[in-house]
């Protein structure tokens, strides 16, 4: 199979629904969690540290 054109034609499934908890097209079909919230894989919100902007040094100490 060709990568360009051709292969464009073959995109016709859904990969994500609507989530049940947090509403976003973000739930995945095939492996039922959702890419946001992480609904399907535990109780809690899926959120990690590196989300957040950290303070630097200097803005801690002001």
């Amino acid at each position: 199979m060709a990568k360009g054109t051709p292969s464009m034609g073959k995109k016709n499934k859904k990969t994500h629904i609507r989530c049940r908890r947090c509403g976003k097209n973000t739930y995945h079909v095939r492996k039922k969690v959702c890419a946001s919230c992480g609904f399907g894989r535990s109780s809690k919100l899926r959120r990690y540290s590196w989300q957040n902007k950290k303070p630097t040094t200097r803005q801690r100490l002001v």
